[in-house]
């Protein structure tokens, strides 16, 4: 396998301070006027595989490291190979609703063998955790002196983080990339006057790991333990370059004096497989030792080829607000003020087109193809023992990291999702004979680079089963909006074997209907008509709704690819008999096949309505009952909740049409979590203060789940017609009323670019890259192929490949 290297350079050079680039926006800009003194206030900077964080302390600066395959612990078997022996006694139990005791069976017999996950702490045992690479520290020799014009901004547009201030008559700036095209970490500190730096510079890791100094080179090595043993090596080197001056060893230090430009040149590297079978039998140190030190500074060069390959990436869609925040109260304020003013009401029309360019530049940021899909923290992480993990929770979190991938034009960047989860088969399907001895594949909640596919180690939380099913449904996404039959033809048999697993589970009801059992609707307990307070049951409603959606998937496919029409048929028959979605006696969607009370009413989840969002077997045009009874739903469960959950609910609205509900989450998804002093507030979830998602702690699928949400409040293209509207949920408040985007994407693999004004669409680009049918809802009053619409109407259009449709007011 082709080697990876992590580069980290630090250039310091003299310059000019007055000769800025062009004032950033504040459409693509993070702004602050001071050093971060949180984690949730540093700058995020990554290429997909490795990452920092930048603090921009003048005093002692520190850069968190990391490196997307930095993981503790290892495979394991975490399988009960005996646990199937008991299922045919916990679903009898379940039938007769003895749900208590049931769920005493699966505790005791059917959840994972070992510690599993760790309780959500899993550095020291098997199932391991993510964590921090290394810090890399500057202290700087001068820490007395006046800090002055402080000034620290990421240009998102550029992917570039910079750092300004003032001190002893002397301007400073320090910027750093994530190299997209060198695979490095690259920053250069840049000073007015010459023969002014002074610092020096160390590796900072607690555990696992020992820094030093040899051949005047700065060597990190460190090995992860796996439970009892040893683990993942992993180690870094640096070496400094300098014009002037001169470079030393101190202790564990190198110290640099009197220059006028230096880089520090940072490798770091793992001996992770990326092909899933485990860890390399390689020295990461003896590697890394091979490279030549450089001999020149290239920032200036690399930093421009780096935004051109990013730029690829990022300016395939664009959305520009039409109203100039230069007319709001909130022009070239820091992030922090926007968002605390945004709060308490003041107009900002560029602060969620920031938010939805800042989402896909964490994406670009923090999947590239090749490697491991995002985690729950993406790349970036400072602690040693990540909150839950860092890891993939398959309940919701790992798939909504990818939400906004294929509508806003970044298809690519879920092919680590997608190999993924076809590296999951092998573990799934060992799980899948141990705990329901059936065929096919299963991943239950939770799961790492390992590819642990057990259950979790509780039974209230531990036993949902849809979870690699789910990722499955990505792969039919990816699908819908590419149209790649050869992609379907290469992942086809995952669909397959995630559905002939879901097929043969299955079991009869009292009604007829066929179910899952046992399950948990995720993390979310019931109180049933025993008043038994519990999480065990059959057939939760996002079960039937995965199932039922992953059955039509593998339907189609096999009638796209023209195979297994003996499977299909077999599956066309079942499908009919799911249990179907309920409205309850308050008029709500019921989340569990009996209609139970919600033990908590306002929780986090709100999985019963996947039919809405992601999945769209529910929509207002199709099922206006069941639309009907969804609204109620969210009613019931209110506004609140973690970020990641306001977020979905950005979703859920707009799928409902409701714009001016679904900015109410929005704004509740961008409420502040340290007031202007950066102070905690104490409040739920909501956003730091470098717009990382507040669970809290930080989680980014919020991030993503907010831009994708954005994404649907401006263009859907869901529904069995998947039929293209345009602003569907477009909120009524002034900020929304003008704009334009371009090359977000619709299902039929169709780019969209419109304007819009007075809240009204004014001119549509349509441009096609199948020549195949597609769908339009022509909204009224607008012009296509010379015909005017008095009504709004939906048309089928017959299009060729690269050839643009107009519509026009």
């Amino acid at each position: 396998m082709k080697k990876i290297i992590f580069i980290l350079i630090l250039s310091v050079c003299c310059y000019s301070c007055n000769n800025q680039a062009k004032t950033l926006t504040d459409d693509v800009c993070l702004r602050f006027d001071s050093p971060a003194k949180i984690y949730g206030a540093s700058l995020p900077i990554g290429n997909g595989r490795v990452g920092a964080m930048i603090f921009g302390n003048p005093n002692t600066e520190t850069i968190v490291l990391n490196e997307i395959s930095l993981w503790s612990g290892g495979y394991q078997d975490a399988d009960r190979e005996d646990a199937h022996e008991y299922l045919p006694e916990i679903r009898k139990l379940l039938l007769e609703k003895k749900n208590k005791e049931a769920q005493e069976l699966v505790q005791k017999n059917f959840v994972c063998k070992g510690p599993g996950s760790g309780a959500g702490s899993g550095a020291k045992v098997k199932y391991g955790c993510y964590q921090i690479f290394s810090e890399l520290l500057l202290e700087w020799a001068d820490t007395q002196s006046e800090i002055q014009n402080y000034e620290r901004t990421l240009d998102i547009e550029n992917a570039v983080a910079s750092v300004k201030w003032r001190r002893n008559n002397t301007d400073y700036q320090m910027k750093a990339i994530a190299d997209f095209e060198k695979d490095r970490i690259h920053i250069t500190i840049k000073s007015s006057k010459p023969k002014s730096i002074n610092f020096k510079t160390t590796f900072n890791r607690k555990a696992n790991a020992r820094a030093y100094i040899k051949d005047n080179r700065l060597i990190l090595e460190g090995q992860l333990p796996s439970g009892e043993d040893k683990g993942m090596k992993f180690a870094a080197l640096a070496d400094l370059v300098q014009r002037g001056g001169e470079i030393t060893a101190d202790g564990s230090k190198l110290s640099v004096k009197d220059a006028s430009e230096t880089e520090i040149i940072v490798y770091a590297l793992t001996n992770f497989d990326y092909g899933y079978t485990g860890l390399k039998d390689t020295d990461p140190l003896s590697e890394l030792l091979k490279i030549t030190p450089p001999t020149a500074l290239s920032f200036n060069e690399d930093v421009k080829n780096h935004s051109k390959r990013y730029g690829e990436y990022f300016n395939r869609c664009r959305w520009y607000s039409g109203i100039d925040n230069k007319n709001n109260d909130s022009a070239q304020l820091t992030t922090t003020e926007r968002l605390v003013r945004y709060a308490e009401g003041a107009k900002d029309s560029e602060l969620p087109v920031l938010y939805f360019n800042f989402g896909r530049y964490l994406l670009i940021s923090s999947s590239r193809p090749g490697l491991l899909p995002a985690n729950l923290q993406g790349l970036w992480a400072q602690e040693y023992q990540t909150p839950w993990n860092g890891d993939y929770h398959l309940n919701i979190n790992i798939q909504m990291n990818y939400w906004l991938a294929e509508v806003t034009n970044l298809a690519a960047l879920s092919e680590p999702l997608h190999r993924y989860t076809a590296a999951l088969q092998n573990n799934g399907a060992k799980t899948a004979k141990a705990y329901y001895d059936a065929p096919g594949w299963v991943a239950h909640v939770i799961s790492n680079p390992w590819l642990y596919t057990s259950p979790g180690e509780h039974a209230g939380w531990g036993s949902t089963l849809t979870g690699g099913a789910w990722i499955t449904t990505h792969l039919w996404e990816y699908f819908r909006f590419t149209k790649d039959t050869a992609f379907l033809k290469q992942y086809y048999p995952v669909i397959k074997g995630a559905t002939e697993f879901l097929n043969a589970i299955l079991i009869e009801e009292e009604h007829g209907w066929l179910v899952t059992a046992p399950s948990n609707s995720p993390e979310h307990a019931y109180i049933d008509f025993n008043n038994f307070t519990g999480y065990t049951c059959m057939g939760p409603t996002i079960d039937m709704q995965i199932t039922r959606q992953l059955m039509n998937i593998c339907i189609k496919s096999s009638e796209i690819l023209g195979i297994d029409k003996d499977f299909a048929n077999i599956l066309k028959e079942r499908v009919t008999k799911l249990a179907p979605n309920q409205i309850g006696a308050a008029g709500d969607l019921n989340e569990w096949l009996e209609d139970w009370k919600d033990a908590e009413p306002q929780h986090r989840h709100v999985s019963h309505l996947y039919g809405l969002h992601p999945y769209d077997e529910i929509t207002p045009d199709k099922t206006p009952e069941l639309a009907a009874a969804v609204r109620k739903t969210l009613e019931q469960r209110g506004d609140g909740g973690t970020g990641w959950s306001k977020a979905w609910k950005v979703g859920f609205w707009a799928r409902l049409g409701d714009g001016d509900h679904a900015l109410k989450l929005f704004k509740g998804l961008l409420n502040p979590t340290h007031n202007r002093n950066t102070e905690y507030k104490g409040s739920g979830g909501g956003t730091y203060p470098n717009l990382f998602c507040a669970h809290p702690p930080f989680q980014i699928d919020g991030n993503f789940g907010g831009t994708a949400g954005l994404a649907e409040m401006l263009l859907q293209s869901h529904g069995d017609d998947e039929v293209i509207r345009f602003l569907p949920a477009l909120p009524s408040d002034s900020d929304w009323k003008q704009g334009e985007i371009k090359g977000l994407m619709a299902r039929g693999n169709v780019s969209v670019d419109f304007k819009w004004d007075n809240h009204q669409p004014v001119e549509i680009t349509l441009l096609p890259h199948k020549t195949c049918k597609i769908n339009v809802l022509v909204p009224q009053g607008m012009t296509l192929d010379s015909k005017k619409f008095e009504t709004s109407e939906i048309v089928t259009l017959d299009v060729v490949a690269d050839k643009k449709i107009y519509i026009k007011r």
